[in-house]
C-alpha cells in the first residue's frame, strides 16, 4: 500500500510561483507513474501533469504547458509539480496520485491518492 501525502500548497498572488511536493509512504513508489491532479470548487477533478517512474516521459494539460514541470527524485521517494506564472483560475486542491499502468492522463487508472493540498491564487 502506497501512502501518497502533499506539501506546499497555499496562497500566492497571480504571476507568482510555487511548488507543490509529493512524499510515499511506507513503500517507495519506484516503479508507479506519478501524477497531479486539481479540483476547483464546484468542478470535477483534472488531469495536470504525469511523469513517468524512471523520470524520463511526461504528460502535460494544455493548461499547464509551459508554466508547469513535474518531476521526480527516486531516492527520496518524492515527486514534484513546479508552478510559475499562476493565474486565479490555477486555485484548486491539487492531488498527487500514484498508477502501475501506464501514463496516462486517465483519472480512472490511478489507484493512490494523497489528500490534497490547497493553492489558491489571488487576482
Amino acid at each position: 500500500q502506497v501512502q501518497l501525502t502533499e506539501f506546499g500548497g497555499g496562497l500566492v498572488q497571480a504571476g507568482g510561483s510555487l511548488r507543490l511536493s509529493c512524499a510515499a509512504a511506507p513503500r517507495t513508489f519506484n516503479g508507479y507513474n506519478m501524477a497531479w491532479f486539481r479540483q476547483a470548487p464546484g468542478k470535477e477533478r483534472e488531469f495536470v501533469a504525469a511523469i513517468m517512474w524512471t523520470g524520463v516521459g511526461s504528460l502535460y494539460a494544455d493548461s499547464a504547458k509551459g508554466r508547469f514541470t513535474i518531476s521526480r527524485d527516486t531516492s527520496k521517494n518524492t515527486a514534484a509539480l513546479q508552478m510559475t506564472n499562476l493565474v486565479p483560475a490555477d486555485t484548486a486542491v491539487y492531488y498527487c496520485a500514484a498508477t502501475v499502468e501506464n501514463l496516462t492522463e486517465q483519472i480512472e487508472a490511478y489507484e493512490y491518492w494523497g489528500q490534497g493540498t490547497q493553492v489558491t491564487v489571488s487576482s
